[in-house]
């Protein structure tokens, strides 16, 4: 499974109330459940800038990543960056399989 960040931003027209918020996600999280059912759910963090959320979430692949940020984009009235990480861990072995510098 890949490891994938998406940053959201909601749609300015998307929130008339607190309610409004609950239901988009509902509906949002329901589509990607049952269209993208091997996606898991790692974290999800409410943030200060120019977006309002960051979900960190891994898929089986790009494909099932892109599906999953075009259903919070049209179902979730926002929109939405995505990109692939890598935990640190991991990262350090990919720098010591590097050539040594000369």
């Amino acid at each position: 499974m890949l490891t994938f960040v998406m940053l959201t931003r909601l749609s300015p027209n998307a929130l008339r109330s607190p309610e409004t918020l609950e239901q988009l996600e509902q509906t949002a999280m329901d589509h990607v459940r049952r269209e993208c059912p091997k996606v898991e759910w790692l974290h999800n963090f409410a943030i200060l800038g120019p977006c309002d959320y960051l979900d960190i979430f891994r898929a089986p692949d790009m494909g099932t990543a892109m599906q999953v940020a075009a259903i919070i984009r049209t179902y979730g009235h926002a929109t939405t960056e995505v990109s692939t990480a890598t935990e640190w861990k991991e990262y350090k072995e990919v720098l010591h399989r590097l050539p040594k510098a000369a």
